[in-house]
């Protein structure tokens, strides 16, 4: 049964739990903090919201004995907005665990406060590998996508392909400067040269003159740095100028929604490294389709990544008896992850779920079977590759 309270941006709505339950002494309540109106909506959003309700429907409604409630509010990528969201639901309205957190700068934010309270979070949709470096902290977990991984893989193999010359098109954000900062480390390490590099801000409508720069540096690769409607434009923007013809693009915040967005036509043949296609095996596609049904799309890779790190956090609550944050924190890290969307993984002592990713092309359009079926898997990259290693990392934990 769901239940709801109107909500304006910053407010939360009830999601799961039936009336009576919702008046219960004890509860465990998990809180979707993330972009439901901005330049991520649509990767995140109502999506997010809808993988974590479908995790904690799987699960039976509680854990441990515990009623689980759902309360989702909208930072408006703003950190401020962000923060104090988090510490109102903390101090007021008792959440147990922080979730998303679908920006950088928000999910950075919030970590100190989380810690403070000694409570949970898990970062599913922001993205610099900073979240489980320089910031990382005992009550933080990373589970989804991170710069690293984004960026590092596909950078080293385009440039030991012979693409050894790099212009940067990034925004101006955390996300954008960790995915540039590790791409540029890979390029440079497999000698490769960075010639020039231009940054935007959020929400950017024209891109004609980073463009230009783009083009008139003569780099054979276009690193594109940003994500969700800054990179439809950037790419929509540059097809129709005819930069891809003479310059190929590496995007590396590049989604299945944006490839649909942007169209095959424009985006056939680009590669980016990702954590989860709808359509991998017979696990993802049952997975995908119970969400098209209720959403009208296949899930984006946040929203199935927020359904595995809710079921694992119900699964550590279970384990530890209760939902003691010390206790459960012990169990998040013990446990093996084996879900749908998370097959085998394990955790690190940073926080970061170490996990196999995969290699994805856009497909040509002859090769396109239906509307959705945009990509595919070309290989698939060991954890232990795909992110950071512990040699690279400023995190304390790892040096401890």
């Amino acid at each position: 049964m769901l239940t709801r309270r109107a909500f304006t941006a910053g407010a939360s709505v009830l999601a799961i739990g039936g009336a009576r339950r919702a008046f219960a002494a004890e509860t465990v309540k998990i809180g979707v903090l993330t972009d439901m109106s901005g330049v991520l909506s649509a990767v995140l959003g109502t999506g997010s919201v809808d993988g974590a309700r479908m995790a904690i429907e799987d699960f039976g409604g509680s854990a441990a004995g515990l009623p689980v409630e759902l309360v989702f509010a909208d930072h408006q990528n703003k950190p401020d907005i962000a923060s104090a969201i988090a510490r109102r639901w903390i101090d007021e309205e008792k959440v147990d665990l922080v979730m998303d957190l679908g920006q950088s700068a928000c999910a950075i934010a919030c970590q100190t406060i989380v810690q403070a309270k000694n409570k949970v979070i898990i970062v599913t949709g922001a993205a610099s590998s900073e979240i489980t470096g320089q910031y990382c902290n005992r009550n933080s977990f990373h589970w989804g996508y991170d710069t690293y991984m984004e960026s590092a893989a596909l950078a080293g193999e385009l440039t030991r392909s012979g693409n050894d010359t790099w212009f940067f098109l990034t925004a101006d954000y955390a996300y954008g400067h960790a995915l540039e900062n590790d791409a540029r480390k890979k390029i440079e390490a497999e000698g490769g040269k960075i010639v020039g590099g231009v940054r935007h801000p959020a929400n950017t409508h024209d891109f004609s003159s980073f463009l230009l720069q783009a083009q008139s540096s003569r780099a054979k690769m276009i690193g594109v740095a940003n994500s969700g409607d800054d990179l439809e434009r950037t790419m929509r923007q540059g097809s129709e100028f005819g930069l891809w013809t003479a310059q190929k693009a590496a995007c590396f915040g590049l989604q299945l929604y944006n490839v649909q967005s942007i169209g095959i036509e424009a985006m056939q043949g680009v590669l980016h490294n990702s954590v989860f296609y709808w359509d991998r095996n017979d696990d993802t596609r049952a997975f995908a389709q119970r969400f098209w049904k209720r959403n009208g799309k296949p899930p984006a890779e946040t929203h199935a990544v927020n359904y595995s790190a809710v079921t694992q956090y119900l699964k550590a609550i279970k384990a530890a008896g209760s939902k003691d944050t010390d206790a459960v924190l012990k169990a998040l890290h013990d446990l093996p992850v084996s879900d749908p969307i998370t097959p085998t993984g394990t955790v690190r002592k940073d926080g970061r779920l170490i996990r196999t990713t995969y290699l994805a092309r856009v497909k040509k359009p002859n090769e396109v079977k239906e509307k959705w079926d945009c990509l595919e898997i070309v290989s698939e990259i060991p954890g232990e590759q795909a992110y950071k290693p512990v040699s690279e990392s400023a995190c304390s934990l790892l040096k401890a």
